[in-house]
């Protein structure tokens, strides 16, 4: 029996179902579950007893609580959603920027590659509760936040005839440099790849052209990376809304067992859960037509 000749694209189709699939049966095996039984809960009222726990069904009563009743989880919600929007450019302008200066040529390029992966190991596990619990280092950040968005900077700004909103975006970003700082790590890393797999022909074919190193950037680099740009703003996404920092992870963890109980804590994770598909689904829907495949 022969088997039926597969198109190309059918192949690149499969292909790519191969590389998702580790995801996929990770997700089936270990987390369709859990997710499952969390909606359960935050449609009951769950109660601990001698032999385990009790549930019963009180319907969207704990989605009332959560979005209506308690005062702070709205509040909560919406500060961490902001945060994370003014990250997500912050953070690839910042990478983007570190990741060509780094795709350079220059003595000790490995040791800057490694000074700006460090973020990763120190904000990882203990090194991060460390930090947070470090009064040293809030004290430091706090003298950055005075110098750079104080009001003698947003004067200098102003007088460079910048737009006042761009004023406002900037020195929000530098109130938040840190957590920006800390975030860019694996982007920067992502964003080497893609520079590093631009062929060197096409700047080659440039340079015979006698295009400018500025025209090079617009129409062979920043196009070639943007599949790059997509997946760096999805990692972000999740990475910032996911992080033990989180302040909507914590108020999550902290109110697990206080004020409604574990039904709303669940309550309020799916809505989390759901904001968060939300801004993905915006961000993919606006980026994804302008991203540039090379075949």
């Amino acid at each position: 029996m022969k088997l039926p000749k597969l198109g190309l694209t059918t192949k690149k189709s499969l292909k790519g179902y191969l590389y998702v699939s580790p995801f996929l049966i990770g997700f089936f095996a270990f987390f369709l579950i859990p997710l499952i039984q969390t909606v359960v809960f935050s449609l009951s009222e769950l109660k601990i007893v001698t032999t385990g726990y009790t549930i019963t069904p009180v319907g969207l009563d704990n989605y009332n609580t959560a979005l209506f009743v308690d005062p702070d989880f709205v509040p909560t919600l919406t500060n961490t959603v902001i945060n994370t929007l003014i990250d997500i450019p912050a953070i690839l302008i910042f990478s983007f920027f570190i990741a060509v200066v780094l795709n350079q040529k220059f003595r000790g390029r490995t040791l800057a590659r490694l000074i700006f992966f460090l973020p990763v190991i120190l904000t990882s596990g203990v090194v991060a509760q460390m930090e947070i619990n470090d009064v040293m280092n809030q004290a430091l950040v706090q003298d950055a936040e005075f110098m750079l968005g104080g009001q003698h900077f947003v004067s200098f700004l102003l007088g460079l005839n910048l737009p006042p909103a761009f004023v406002q975006y900037i020195v929000t970003v530098v109130d938040r440099i840190g957590p920006v700082i800390e975030a860019s790590a694996i982007p920067i890393l992502i964003f080497l790849a893609g520079l590093q797999s631009i062929p060197p022909d096409l700047y080659e074919v440039a340079d015979v052209e006698g295009i400018t190193g500025w025209e090079k950037f617009w129409m062979i680099t920043f196009p070639l990376v943007s599949p790059m740009i997509l997946t760096n703003a999805i990692f972000i996404i999740i990475n910032s809304f996911t992080s033990p920092r989180n302040e909507m992870v914590r108020f999550i963890g902290e109110n697990t067992w206080s004020r409604g109980g574990y039904g709303v804590s669940a309550a309020m994770a799916l809505l989390y859960f759901l904001s968060i598909g939300a801004i993905l689904a915006l961000v993919v829907l606006v980026t994804s037509r302008r991203v540039v495949y090379l075949e």
